[in-house]
């Protein structure tokens, strides 16, 4: 299986690290050896059709910050869109910087290797925010798999869960807490009585939140999932301009003390009823199953037979989420024996 990444930041470079370690276990295992043979970043690319050497590969990113230094064949500032669409390899993994703008770089280098006929394993949540019921039929129309297990949940399987454990079973409802930052920033601000502002600057301090942290707090980040969550295992047709979206940076220590008093914790909640979406902070029961602390995530998919079902697990993070990219890349080497 010949790889393209396009992006090579925090994920790429677990992804790389997960691959050269289990290496010998997936061919064992699944009788493929993933072949990472060309790698875009945002300064240039670098490229062998044998194979790029993996330490040689992360040694040069540390020490030039690209991988446009690679000895022999990197190159600065190569279109990522033309790498794609020229390149032979079955699977171009897309983990390029969220954009919820207008998606780009990865709207265009999903659509782009869709169009050439590769699968694509993305760990991006913009392109699927704003045009996922398109980039789903383009890759119906093109037969080619698009994979995202990655951009919910990190390393903890909520989309695989309900697609493939509870076939034949109605979902009505789901709601949860899908944001691992803002998480952490309220309970912070419960149990210490910190203000927002300190809770986020201790958060970004831990790396939980970015130097702009404005898609975890005011709840962008939440609502893509939710997006996401409701083209693939609901079958509606939304887009980020469909959810209703409010953050936590007006939440005040006092209200989450007020809260506490009536048994109830405040924690910002992705919502999907039947015909409506929203992202907003909630008071919840504190024995409710979603109500969990720090940075886990929880969710909670509300059966017509079966009642309400609840997954927890570990949120977003480079090697948990270069693990959900591996189980789709084992998905579509089982699906397609590429």
């Amino acid at each position: 299986m010949r790889i393209i990444f396009a992006g090579f930041g925090t994920v790429g470079q677990a992804l790389i690290k997960v691959l050269r370690q289990d290496e010998q276990r997936i061919v064992q295992a699944y009788g493929f050896r993933p072949q990472l043979t060309t790698i875009v970043d945002s300064q240039g690319s670098c490229f062998d059709e044998a194979g790029l050497n993996i330490p040689l590969v992360l040694k040069t990113k540390e020490k030039y910050g690209t991988v446009a230094k690679y000895p022999g064949s990197g190159r600065r500032n190569d279109d990522s869109t033309r790498i794609i669409s020229d390149s032979d390899a079955e699977v171009v993994v897309e983990t390029t910087p969220t954009n919820f703008k207008d998606g780009e770089p990865g709207l265009s280098n999903i659509k782009t290797a869709l169009s050439t006929g590769k699968h694509v394993v993305t760990a991006n949540k913009g392109p699927l925010a704003l045009a996922m019921p398109a980039l789903l039929e383009l890759a119906r129309h093109r037969n080619r798999r698009l994979c995202f297990s990655g951009t919910v949940g990190g390393g903890t399987p909520f989309l695989d869960f309900a697609a493939k454990c509870m076939p034949g079973e109605r979902i009505a409802r789901i709601k949860g807490i899908l944001n691992g930052t803002t998480n952490y920033i309220l309970t912070r601000m419960e149990n210490s009585s910190l203000t927002f502002q300190k809770a986020l600057a201790e958060a970004q301090k831990k790396g939980y939140a970015e130097k702009d942290p404005t898609n975890d707090v005011e709840g962008f980040d939440t609502a893509a999932k939710i997006v996401i969550i409701a083209n693939w295992i609901l079958a509606k047709s939304f887009s980020l301009r469909d959810v209703d979206i409010t953050g936590i940076s007006k939440i005040t220590p006092r209200k989450l003390r007020a809260a506490q008093a009536l048994g109830v914790k405040v924690k910002l909640i992705g919502r999907i009823e039947e015909s409506s979406a929203s992202v907003r902070p909630e008071e919840i029961r504190a024995d409710d199953p979603t109500c969990v602390p720090d940075t886990l995530n929880a969710l909670t998919f509300s059966t017509e037979h079966a009642g309400d079902i609840t997954l927890i697990g570990p949120g977003a993070g480079g090697e948990r989420t270069a693990s959900a990219i591996v189980r789709d890349l084992v998905s579509i080497r089982k699906e397609y024996a590429v």
